[in-house]
Parts: C-alpha cells; sequence; structure tokens
C-alpha cells in the first residue's frame, strides 16, 4: 500500500501521505487512499463502467487536487466508486495534462460498506514533490 494514513493533521477530516515511484504512481496511491476513505472494501468494487477524462493545470499539486476532484464529483454526481486502470502524466510549457481512464460502477449498498462521504480534496497541507528520486505527497480531504 503507499499511502498512510496522518490522524494528527487535521481535525473532522481525512490525510494521508502518499509516495510513488513516478508521478503516475503517486496520483494512483492518491485515488486508491481516496476511495479507501469511502469504501472498506476496494475489491467489492467490480469494474462495469469505465469513464475517461483529461485535466489540465500548471501545477503538478493542483492536478492532483483537480483528479481527486473529478473522483469525488463522479462519486457525487453519477453514483460511481472507481479505480485507476491507466494514468499518464505530461509535461509541457503551460504545465502538466493528466490522461486516465477508471473503472468501477454504482454504489451498492448491499455490496459497498460505505465508511465516509468524502466531500472535497482540499489545499490545507497540499503537497507533491520529488525526494531523493521518488515522489512523495500530502492529501487532506474534507469528509
Amino acid at each position: 500500500m503507499p499511502y498512510r494514513y496522518i490522524d494528527d493533521i487535521a481535525t473532522a477530516d481525512a490525510a494521508f501521505a502518499l509516495w510513488g515511484e513516478s508521478r503516475e504512481e503517486l496520483f494512483r496511491s492518491a485515488a486508491e487512499a481516496l476511495v479507501h476513505e469511502m469504501v472498506e472494501n476496494l475489491a467489492a468494487i467490480h469494474p462495469r463502467e469505465t469513464v475517461e477524462f483529461t485535466l489540465e493545470q500548471g501545477a503538478l499539486d493542483l492536478l492532483l487536487m483537480d483528479f481527486l476532484s473529478e473522483l469525488i464529483y463522479l462519486k457525487d454526481a453519477r453514483q460511481l466508486l472507481l479505480k485507476v486502470d491507466e494514468l499518464e502524466i505530461g509535461e509541457g510549457p503551460d504545465g502538466f495534462t493528466l490522461r486516465s481512464s477508471c473503472c468501477g460502477e454504482r454504489i451498492d449498498p448491499a455490496r459497498h460498506h460505505l465508511l465516509a462521504d468524502v466531500k472535497a480534496a482540499t489545499l490545507y497541507r497540499l503537497r507533491v514533490e520529488q525526494v531523493d528520486g521518488r515522489w512523495e505527497g500530502t492529501v487532506v480531504l474534507d469528509i
């Protein structure tokens, strides 16, 4: 598991530290931690629907926030619990582009034991940086 929950950052919120060998691995870790905050058993989410999206942002940390926000939006607007299938991050003169394909299904209370209703990814203590060749970050979620 390339993330760990942090208990002492924010009261009434959820926070986690994450890491990966690449930016893509870091973002995948963040998505997994987000969904695991909402659903007890990730294996209960079956790949019945695929959603693809592209995001652009000038800063990598803000791209991570936008990515998590998109997953939260899809949970709220379409009742979809999604896991990342494919993810690619490109860098250009204007910033970063993320292309993602996520698979999952509509929330089924009979199979998905819901834990918390995540409302948003926040800017509080948001961090993405490369440290000694490894990508690390911190995310705080509003629940």
